[in-house]
């Protein structure tokens, strides 16, 4: 299978409660200018928005951008399909975002082991 889901090559979220844009940028392996862009075609993508129009992005964000890179990057969805996967009943019950929690617990208690160890 050539086009595995690039999900297990992004690094593991760290435990902090706010992420700048290019945190989120380089924890989802995309461009900043792309994350402003689909904050306005995706309803669920709101960062907390701060002094002087400054984005702050929350864990369940950089989720929910991993999840929409995914769709259209991984899976072939264009904006409009994967706005509608993202927003009809279906998503509630997707398997996507919890394999995505999945592979980020697993990533997180391997790093966790890994500091154990050493």
């Amino acid at each position: 299978m050539p086009d595995q889901s690039q999900t297990s090559d992004l690094p593991p979220i760290p435990g902090k409660r706010y992420f700048t844009i290019g945190e989120v940028s380089r924890l989802c392996d995309v461009k900043p200018h792309v994350l402003r862009y689909w904050e306005q075609e995706f309803a669920q993508l709101k960062p907390v928005k701060r002094r002087g129009n400054r984005r702050y992005y929350q864990r369940q964000d950089i989720l929910m951008i991993r999840q929409i890179r995914s769709l259209l990057h991984d899976q072939g969805f264009t904006i409009g399909g994967a706005r509608q996967r993202l927003s009809s009943d279906d998503a509630k019950e997707d398997q996507t975002q919890f394999r995505l929690l999945v592979k980020q617990m697993i990533s997180e208690l391997e790093d966790v082991l890994q500091n154990l160890k050493s």
